[in-house]
């Protein structure tokens, strides 16, 4: 088990010591273990996201540690694994690879013709497989050594590993587990543009898992029919809040708090929480990917996640991807991993 961070002051100036929050935390003593995967390769619009993890731990010592929710969170220890400079140089080089077989299909043409870009799509997808295999070997260990763990991506095809880590220990307990996903898009298309692993997939991947009973999704509002078809086809599996069906709820009476009860009984015991910022209104994270207008206010999202806690679910993890490579956004995308970090430990706390 981790140690009480010892004669620290939350009060102080945030160091900036390369660790998230300027906390003083090494592996061992941390009870959360983040590691960041700065891999962008199969983005279709704005690139940027690699550099959300850096931006997001520029960011983070200028927070104020308390928290309305858990004041004591920060004790639990958060350590940010070291940013792997090789997975970002393998970024920028396949970045430009897949670039050239979007470009071909953007412009009607085969992957066939010459030059053909078919190995070329063989080697980026063998690429992805070979980082989700790495956040699973790393994911793995920390979760064995009793650590909780949580990914700051890249663009959102980053959690992957992570839910296979968990899928295996939650098969070794035959328990499941859903997950809680945030996003303006559904994410459940089959291998977008050839790429297996792409960003617009992680979903459809998820859902491959069996140990995933159930996935609950929010604030979608950029969509295309055979995902509709794929959520109406689940056999509820697949729970869908339409951004345009929350407002409209919204605007007859409902009230916030009421919808994020009624989400929250679409899920099982144990939770994942995946956040794709481009599910907030725009204006939060501007440099997301593939921003959409509408979204959800960040302490809306705060509020669902809050009654998670509150209905005794427990929080197993949490992923945070597509924060653009700006300060402004890294400065949202800190605010968000405190407080999810924060909500975790508060969830595996109560009895």
């Amino acid at each position: 088990m981790h140690q009480p961070i010892p004669e620290y002051n939350p009060s102080g100036v945030g160091q900036a010591n390369g660790n998230l929050f300027g906390l003083p935390c090494d592996r061992d003593s941390a009870n959360l273990i983040v590691f960041a995967v700065p891999w962008e390769v199969t983005v279709s619009y704005g690139a940027g996201t690699a550099n959300g993890p850096q931006q997001i731990l520029n960011a983070s010592p200028q927070l104020d540690l308390f928290d309305f929710d858990n004041s004591d969170g920060w004790k639990q220890g958060i350590f940010m694994q070291e940013i792997s400079s090789d997975i970002l140089e393998k970024n920028t080089y396949y970045r430009a690879q897949a670039a050239k077989i979007i470009q071909r299909l953007e412009s009607g043409q085969s992957l066939v013709e010459i030059p053909d870009l078919t190995p070329v799509l063989n080697e980026i997808n063998q690429a992805c497989a070979n980082v989700n295999n790495w956040l699973f070997q790393q994911c793995q260990q920390a979760m064995n050594s009793g650590k909780q763990v949580a990914v700051i991506g890249g663009d959102h095809s980053s959690p992957l590993g992570l839910f296979q880590a968990q899928a295996e220990k939650y098969a070794s307990l035959g328990s499941d587990f859903g997950i809680l996903h945030i996003d303006a898009h559904a994410d459940l298309r089959d291998a977008y543009e050839g790429f297996e692993f792409s960003h617009a997939s992680i979903m459809f991947n998820a859902m491959k898992i069996p140990q995933i009973s159930k996935l609950v999704q929010i604030g979608l509002r950029d969509i295309c029919q055979e995902e509709v078809d794929i959520i109406n086809n689940s056999n509820s599996r697949i729970v869908a809040y339409y951004d345009t069906k929350i407002k409209q709820e919204m605007y007859s009476g409902k009230t916030w708090l009421d919808l994020c009860r009624e989400i929250i009984q679409h899920l099982p015991e144990y939770v994942h929480i995946s956040f794709d910022v481009d599910g907030l209104d725009p204006k939060l994270c501007p440099n997301t990917g593939t921003p959409v207008p509408g979204g959800l206010e960040l302490e809306q999202s705060f509020c669902l996640f809050r009654e998670l806690v509150n209905s005794d679910r427990k929080i197993i993890g949490f992923d945070l991807c597509e924060v653009g490579d700006a300060e402004w956004d890294g400065n949202v995308g800190a605010r968000i991993v405190l407080k999810l970090a924060n909500l975790m430990n508060l969830s595996n706390k109560i009895q």
